[in-house]
């Protein structure tokens, strides 16, 4: 453990025993419901909200849920094949993971979020990529020609993503993202993008080491992750993948149980503080959860509970839940999904496709309205 998240054990007790250690709620198989005996719901009434995540087959295959209510976990369950101690992929979960570690940086002075971002590859003259900003990136805005997934008649493998994580980008998923042109001028289209975290990944690298060698740079950040975020938090599970020029696939690729994933939930719920311990500059997460000039339903790097402005389907469920719910989302039905009223965190981890979502975005709707607000 390091010395910056030794220093925080004695306060990060919040989920957690000890440092370190799980919280004593424990799923004893799987397929049951575990439900502490004093949660803020009724048990039965608790217990039937959670059912369909698992039972109902038009939400498909969900791996494992956990609820924490009040700083604490109060249910949680699993499919067989998983349980507490299991690891599972964040897919693009993991962008609101690189939000925060950039404000991280941005407190520590490393970065500045309105000043160029600092790619070498954009400062030619005439370039007009040397006007993308860390807030333009943050917020799926910097006008660089990215197609995420394929639509229409492009082929799958033709959209950049499957290109920068599986084919010709995946030596150096930065180098692929950052060597793009521009398709809008910076701050006017949004765009979202996992090579636009990938980018924020190796700028973060790039701040806390000179090194070009893949093992120096992975080490350096995968540090600083462990350092600041990950073990202060308690989330000792975690671990970010990185392609082989040491950039984190900070875009789609960090590997955590669902306890961890809800523990980074309730981080954000406490505006990045851990009890007494601000680790994360409040500015900085009211920034997160504020919405874009180019998307309202999108903050910095995390999703929010408003209606879009940019032309497409609703991401999550403004209406039905309070407009202050804010969530990371991946690929497939990952969620974490905040509920600062109820003082509430879900976590729904599983295999949905993304075109099959409504039916848990109305369970997750159900879910957050039997929790009295505080």
């Amino acid at each position: 453990m390091t010395a910056a998240a030794t220093a925080f054990c004695a306060i990060a007790a919040f989920t957690l025993g000890s440092c370190g250690k799980a919280p004593a709620l424990k799923a004893t198989r799987p397929g049951t419901t575990v439900i502490v005996d004093d949660a803020v719901v009724g048990k039965d009434k608790l217990a039937a909200a959670i059912a369909p995540f698992f039972e109902d087959p038009a939400l498909s295959e969900t791996r494992a849920l956990v609820i924490m209510q009040g700083g604490r976990v109060i249910a949680e369950r699993y499919s067989p094949g998983y349980g507490p101690d299991t690891r599972l992929i964040s897919w693009s979960m993991a962008k609101s993971v690189t939000g925060t570690l950039i404000g991280m940086m941005v407190a520590d002075g490393r970065l500045a979020l309105d000043e160029p971002a600092p790619v070498a590859e954009w400062q030619t003259p005439r370039d007009g990529r040397a006007a993308i900003t860390l807030r333009h990136l943050l917020h799926m805005s910097s006008g660089l020609d990215h197609t995420e997934l394929a639509e229409g008649e492009v082929e799958i493998f033709d959209a950049d993503t499957p290109r920068m994580l599986f084919l010709d980008g995946r030596e150096n998923v930065a180098r692929y993202a950052e060597t793009r042109p521009l398709e809008a001028t910076p701050g006017e289209k949004f765009e979202y993008s996992s090579a636009t975290s990938n980018i924020l990944a190796d700028i973060m690298t790039r701040s806390l080491t000179e090194s070009k060698d893949p093992e120096v740079r992975r080490d350096a950040m995968l540090e600083y992750a462990r350092g600041r975020l990950f073990e202060p938090l308690g989330m000792t599970s975690a671990i970010p993948q990185f392609d082989r020029h040491g950039t984190m696939l900070g875009g789609s690729m960090i590997h955590a149980t669902a306890r961890d994933w809800a523990k980074f939930g309730e981080f954000l719920r406490n505006n990045g503080s851990v009890r007494a311990a601000q680790l994360l500059p409040t500015s900085w997460t009211r920034f997160m959860k504020t919405p874009s000039k180019t998307d309202n339903s999108y903050g910095a790097h995390i999703w929010l509970n408003r209606p879009n402005n940019a032309n497409r389907n609703q991401v999550l469920f403004p209406g039905r839940a309070p407009s202050d719910v804010f969530a990371a989302l991946g690929h497939l039905g990952q969620f974490i999904i905040v509920s600062p009223q109820h003082r509430l965190t879900i976590v729904r981890l599983g295999n949905t496709p993304d075109d099959r979502l409504d039916p848990l975005d109305d369970q997750f709707v159900k879910l957050i309205s039997i929790f009295p607000k505080s």
